[in-house]
């Protein structure tokens, strides 16, 4: 199984990268840039394996430029969020 079939593993996959990144000191806007980049690409060519994913490329093809940026910062935010909780922050 891949980590798109389920939507929890992608987000702890998408979160321990966004980890990795700030420990390497990658700055939050360097994070929502490269995240925005991403969602570009699996929009593209990715094709959503569940109902959370074709929300989230739906969104993202509904967007403007500007929101589809608010949509990967709310992504990045997400899994921060979520790692923050899951580690008892």
């Amino acid at each position: 199984m891949s980590i798109l079939d389920n939507f929890r593993d992608w987000k702890e996959f998408l979160g321990d990268r966004v980890e990795q990144a700030k420990q390497a000191g990658m700055e939050s806007e360097t994070l929502e840039n490269v995240a925005y980049q991403i969602g570009g690409y699996l929009a593209e060519q990715v094709d959503p394996k569940n109902d959370q994913e074709r929300l989230l490329k739906q969104l993202w093809d509904a967007g403007d430029q500007q929101q589809k940026q608010a949509l990967a910062s709310l992504m990045v935010k997400l899994v921060q969020d979520a790692g923050n909780v899951s580690r008892g922050n």
